[in-house]
């Protein structure tokens, strides 16, 4: 998935942040064995990067929401694990400020470090540094991947335009995701009938390495919710008529009930927080 200088990367989205005086650069790739996310922090004496998976970039956005949001007391360091390679988070402080350190190790590549400063007010070089990946989150979902291309020309999500490139959401392109938009915990109102032919209603979910996405269309048949399941590159979709959502939910529902009890003991295996030392 790693990608050098090669012929064979593919540039999806680029985008260039400051930061007090650092420079960060984010890099959607593609190579035929798959897609990442490129981040470089430059200075006027170095250049680093790190390589992330792009199962990974909601992960990441989460974990910067996290240390946006905490007080400066309840922010611990955090270790992700995606697949071969593990990312530590941790906080520190110098002269010039608070910042955070964000180093990959690899069984593939030395291990790479770029810091990103809190900024002088509010965190807010970490907030920006949290909009660009959300922004990116989002573009890397809704680029059509190549083998779903020629699949299911009748069918279209709402607000799809192809005046906008391939599997953009016309006006989501350059807007950072807000942070209710990214909150997937919350419940959804169904528009009416006559609303959803004008509204786009898109929601993902993570389960383990995979991601699901829900996104209410149309087409000549009538509305649909489109159910989405996402694993590295592979995803596959299936199409459930408006009709029978209520039954699914319900469906749904009962599974639930029954599995209750292993549901109450899983928790996210994916990042662990990593316990200050005793003083």
């Amino acid at each position: 998935m790693e990608g050098n200088s090669g012929g064979n990367d593919v540039e999806l989205l680029c985008k260039t942040l400051q930061v007090e005086h650092k420079l960060f650069y984010f890099d959607l790739k593609e190579n035929p064995r798959g897609r990442y996310l490129k981040i470089s922090e430059k200075t006027s004496v170095n250049r680093s990067t790190i390589i992330v998976p792009v199962n990974g970039i909601s992960w990441f956005l989460d974990l910067f929401n996290y240390y946006v949001n905490s007080d400066e007391q309840d922010a611990f360091s955090k270790e992700l694990q995606l697949d071969t390679k593990v990312f530590y988070f941790d906080i520190g402080e110098n002269r010039r400020g608070r910042f955070l350190k964000v180093a990959e190790a690899s069984v593939s590549r030395n291990r790479s470090t770029i810091i990103v400063p809190a900024g002088s007010a509010r965190d807010e070089g970490w907030a920006a540094f949290r909009n660009i990946l959300a922004e990116i989150n989002e573009a890397s979902r809704l680029f059509i991947l190549p083998n779903q291309q020629n699949s299911e020309p009748s069918e279209r999500l709402v607000g799809l335009s192809d005046d906008v490139g391939a599997g953009f959401i016309a006006g989501h392109s350059t807007q950072p995701a807000s942070a209710s938009e990214l909150n997937v915990e919350r419940s959804v109102e169904l528009p009416s009938q006559d609303e959803i032919g004008s509204l786009g209603v898109s929601k993902v979910i993570r389960a383990d390495q995979k991601r699901f996405f829900f996104d209410l269309g149309s087409n000549n048949r009538g509305h649909f919710l489109r159910i989405s399941e996402v694993a590295g590159a592979d995803r596959s979709s299936i199409i459930l008529p408006l009709s029978g959502l209520k039954q699914f939910h319900e469906m749904v529902g009962h599974f639930v009930e029954i599995t209750k009890d292993r549901l109450e003991g899983m928790t996210g295996a994916n990042v662990r927080t990593v316990e200050p030392p005793q003083r």
